[in-house]
């Protein structure tokens, strides 16, 4: 009896490598596919294949469910089902509009953001104070930063690189088209955006994800890890928090751009849980716009 052949040590990292190649080679399709349609069709297609098809399969409608079960124990199933399946359709329709990099900015500069805090970063603009926009994976929250850079604010976007190192590549270069300097998370983009910040700039930062070792405070009733490094940017650099949400309306392809009031500075976890309370409210108020697929709540996790 022959002995086993040696592992290669290099065949995790190789398939690994495969695996995001392929995986990349099936969105970019779909992407492609997508944007050789008319835009109304392009939306709701996309909405319609991740709610129907991407979503089952990747499993981002059971942990959406498990996520609705933890929250809202006296739900009815059919309720959460409806939540769910809507969820996944507004998260594939997120996607499209974020790709579709000329037709939804044109859109989005059409419209006249509301709330109190659009007074507030006004003011703070025309007094060079640096501004930190809030928000949570809800609605689309692209929707509101390309309403305002279409207004001539120099809002500037933070984010995290995705484990696929080809879909990452032109992901980014979407953000980018919206206009603004993007971010990376860590420290080669700690400069840039600091440096964004002390010249007045605005930046966006999304709050609602899991982050190892990060502080426990409430949401929605339970406890999540949530990073307190949006308030602690504000306090550091005197800029102003405030809350923002791009609110999809009942025609799927609309939005309202809501700026609420900022939160008054004291102290990084107190300002974190005010921000945490607003997104629990916007949830309240339309569950199914919440990405629910998120593993926001770990700690309940086996």
């Amino acid at each position: 009896m022959s002995a086993p052949a040696p592992r290669d040590a290099n065949d995790p990292p190789r398939l690994r490598k495969f695996v995001h190649y392929t995986t990349n080679l099936l969105i970019v399709a779909v992407i492609r596919l997508a944007l050789a349609l008319p835009y109304g069709l392009r939306v709701r297609f996309v909405g319609w294949l991740v709610q129907h098809v991407i979503g089952p399969v990747a499993g981002y409608r059971k942990r959406a469910l498990d996520n609705l079960a933890l929250i809202h124990p006296e739900m009815a199933d059919a309720q959460r089902q409806q939540i769910a399946s809507d969820c996944l359709n507004n998260v594939g329709r997120s996607f499209i509009e974020n790709y579709s990099a000329h037709d939804f900015p044109a859109r989005m500069a059409k419209i006249t953001p509301e709330g109190p805090g659009v007074a507030a970063l006004e003011d703070a603009a025309a007094a060079n104070r640096p501004v930190i926009l809030v928000t949570g994976h809800f609605g689309n929250y692209e929707a509101t930063r390309a309403a305002l850079v279409a207004r001539g604010f120099d809002i500037g976007g933070l984010y995290r690189d995705m484990k696929n190192p080809y879909f990452n590549a032109h992901y980014v270069k979407t953000m980018e088209a919206f206009g603004g300097p993007v971010f990376p998370q860590g420290r080669k983009g700690t400069a840039g955006f600091v440096r964004h910040l002390k010249g007045g700039g605005q930046l966006v930062l999304l709050f609602d994800q899991h982050v190892m070792y990060a502080p426990i405070l409430d949401f929605m009733g339970e406890p999540a890890r949530t990073a307190l490094s949006a308030a602690e940017l504000a306090l550091r650099y005197d800029a102003l928090l405030i809350p923002f949400y791009g609110i999809r309306q009942p025609d799927g392809l609309s939005f309202q751009t809501l700026l609420e009031a900022p939160v008054p500075h004291s102290d990084a976890q107190t300002m974190t849980q005010a921000i945490n309370d607003s997104l629990a409210a916007q949830v309240a108020k339309r569950p199914e716009q919440w990405f629910w697929v998120h593993r926001r709540w770990r700690s309940h996790e086996p």
